[in-house]
This record gives C-alpha cells, sequence and structure tokens, in this order.
C-alpha cells in the first residue's frame, strides 16, 4: 500500500540495506529534507559551518559557488557579492 511519493526508493534501501521501512523512510525524508533547502539558506548554514571552522570570507566563497554547482538541483551561479548579500543582508 503506497504512502508516500518515495515509496519505490524506501522499498529499495529495505531490499539492499538492513534498515527496516521505517528507518528507511526516516533516510529518504532527511534526504530530501536536505536537498529542498532553499539556496540563501544552504549559503547562510554553510558559511557559519566554514566560518567555524576558521576559514576566511574568500576561501568560504570559493567553497560555496562550488558546492551550490554540485547541488542535486543546481542553484545558479553566485557572485562573490551576492552570496555575501545573502549572509549579511
Amino acid at each position: 500500500m503506497p504512502t508516500g511519493p518515495y515509496d519505490d526508493l524506501v522499498a529499495h534501501l529495505v531490499r539492499s540495506t538492513p534498515l527496516s521501512p521505517g528507518e528507511a523512510a526516516r533516510v529518504v525524508a532527511e534526504v530530501m529534507g536536505y536537498f529542498a533547502e532553499a539556496v540563501p539558506d544552504f549559503v547562510r548554514r554553510r558559511h557559519g559551518e566554514l566560518k567555524r571552522r576558521g576559514l576566511r570570507n574568500e576561501q568560504i566563497f570559493e567553497l560555496l559557488s562550488a558546492e551550490l554547482a554540485g547541488r542535486r538541483f543546481r542553484a545558479p551561479e553566485l557572485s562573490a557579492r551576492q552570496i555575501r548579500r545573502m549572509i549579511y543582508g
């Protein structure tokens, strides 16, 4: 009995891993939530994480640009200025 849009993925995880159906559903929901994060939210969250690791803004902006290009649903290319404005307003 289907219960969600990713039932086929949940079933695949149950068949191919030791996860229970409930655990597989939670993993899928977590991953989908991660990739549903809006670009400004992602940029602000990652900026904070990278800043706490001691990176400088120039390094952070470079990393953020590369990470955004590799997202599942590709975000638009952002300049360092656009990234800065998302973070600081």
